[in-house]
């Protein structure tokens, strides 16, 4: 992959960059933390981009562009600036590593597929590991079968095997559009229209529709054998999507609670009584 114009005045840039020494690193990052002062934060992430670059180099083989993982790794670089505590002792370039090497992978994990991976520390570990750690059985022993060496990957992870096998086959496998064309050539079906519907087959469709009629009339029939307080109960309490409570309807007929839920249980004995009396037999719901 050829690096354009902007990428190669950058890296210029970074190795030209002079190096801090221990000292002045510390005054710049004791200025930022003590004064905000962000010409000290920029001037030690101007001095480590070259630490950018050769992290992102080494992410070059899942296939995204390098100038991309260089800027992603300069955003994990000046948070890293932003959070360094120099009191610790501890050189910038430690500490910045690991903001790098994080920001750069998460990129790459929302970037390398349309599919969205897994962003568990466990499938993090597994994803950027799986290849060199396979390649590094089989060369060892190239007579090693394929379970063998998932076998391998999983306990030197700590993962399960199945997730070693996903992870393998997702890595090995490239992205597959439902559009693309079924097979080659002028074909023009897309592999979106043969994959299985969920719906229902047509005539169950038609079924369900005249069985949901007929029972929406045997209860329209039956609701009639209901005095006007019965059905007003049903209706709030049954056949209403935000169902009322027992207290808001004792409040609206000036009753308790235990007699709305009397009233309830008697006008469910009616309904029952009326739905047994009209539904069908068998034969005719069959017919």
């Amino acid at each position: 992959m050829k690096s354009t114009a902007a990428e190669k005045q950058l890296f210029r840039a970074a190795q030209n960059a002079p190096y801090l020494a221990r000292e002045e690193e510390r005054d710049l990052a004791l200025r930022w933390k003590n004064a905000q002062d962000n010409e000290a934060r920029n001037k030690i992430a101007h001095a480590h981009m070259r630490l950018v670059i050769a992290m992102a180099s080494k992410f070059r083989g899942f296939g995204l562009p390098l100038g991309d993982l260089v800027q992603e790794g300069y955003i994990g670089l000046l948070e890293a600036a932003a959070r360094f505590e120099p009191e610790r002792e501890v050189r910038f370039s430690t500490y910045a590593g690991w903001w790098i090497r994080a920001s750069m992978q998460d990129y790459i994990l929302r970037n390398w597929s349309i599919v969205r991976g897994g962003t568990s520390s466990t499938q993090k570990a597994l994803f950027f590991n799986l290849r060199r750690l396979r390649a590094k059985l089989a060369q060892g022993d190239n007579r090693l079968t394929d379970l063998a060496i998932h076998q391998e990957i999983a306990a030197a992870l700590g993962v399960s095997l199945a997730d070693v096998q996903a992870m393998d086959a997702r890595l090995s496998a490239n992205d597959a559009s439902l559009q693309a064309p079924v097979a080659d050539g002028d074909s023009k079906t897309e592999k979106l229209e043969m994959l299985p519907s969920e719906e229902p087959l047509p005539d169950e469709q038609v079924t369900s529709m005249i069985d949901g009629q007929r029972w929406s009339g045997w209860l329209k029939d039956a609701m009639l054998e209901l005095n006007e307080r019965e059905s007003r109960i049903i209706n709030a309490r049954r056949l209403s999507e935000d169902g009322a409570t027992l207290e808001e309807l004792g409040v609206e007929f000036g009753i308790s609670k235990e007699r709305v839920r009397q009233i309830e249980t008697r006008a469910m004995e009616k309904l029952r009584a009326a739905l047994i009396h009209k539904a069908p037999t068998e034969r005719e719901l069959v017919s």
